[in-house]
């Protein structure tokens, strides 16, 4: 019989906003580094910040200048603040994969949505108001006081919800930051939107979709 979550919980950024670090370092620095640099500074960038969010909660600001500027250390390129603050001030302007609003529409007309997202309470709106669907809940790290991957947002998102990991779908298109967790936390129902953001990996018990269109097909709407 096919599970029909009380809840269908999401990542945001990445999953459903098309979160766009890459291109924001590429229009600041792409024309210092050649294209394998340039990849290089990406796939930095990328590590420094899931490195930043594994310890005690601090504004995202400071994750964005922490590891940006550990990444310019890294591929020898100046450091400057001005540039940290300019890829932070992008983030909500960001908008959703195409795939998105239709997808979540469908869902949402049975099933509540809600997100859990590693962002602050002055930005994250901006950019849930772009999916073009209603959301129960929208919890952000600030609010929890910790980043994903930890567990105590996902503990939180529980507590508010009022319900345990037996009765929500838990979907993102990281298992770093959400369904490893997700899965040691005893989240049976998980789907992975594979987003070509990491590979595969079968070990963590989930359903894979290739967007957003394919998660109203997992729960037989």
């Amino acid at each position: 019989m096919t599970f029909r979550p009380k809840f269908v919980t999401f990542d945001c950024h990445g999953t459903l906003i098309n979160y766009d670090m890459a291109g924001a370092a590429r229009r600041i620095y792409g024309e210092m580094l050649d294209d394998a640099k340039m990849t290089q500074f990406i796939r930095n960038f990328a590590a420094y910040r899931l490195d930043e969010v594994l310890g005690a909660w601090k504004p995202y600001a400071d994750v964005v200048a922490n590891s940006l500027e550990r990444t310019c250390k890294a591929n020898g390129v100046t450091f400057r603040e001005e540039d940290a603050l300019r890829i932070y001030e992008e983030v909500p302007t960001w908008g959703p994969h195409p795939d998105v609003p239709a997808g979540l529409a469908k869902v949402a007309k049975e099933i509540p949505l809600v997100i859990l997202s590693n962002a602050m309470n002055s930005q994250i709106m901006s950019n849930v108001e772009k999916l073009g669907a209603p959301f129960y809940k929208v919890i952000t790290a600030e609010e929890t006081g910790t980043y994903k991957p930890q567990m105590n947002g996902f503990e939180y998102m529980l507590d508010v919800l009022g319900c345990g990991p037996e009765d929500i779908t838990h979907c993102s298109s990281s298992f770093r930051y959400d369904l490893m967790t997700a899965y040691d936390l005893g989240i049976k129902s998980k789907v992975w939107v594979n987003r070509g953001h990491e590979p595969a990996n079968p070990y963590y018990e989930y359903t894979e979709i290739k967007d957003i269109g394919g998660l109203a097909g997992v729960f037989g709407l």
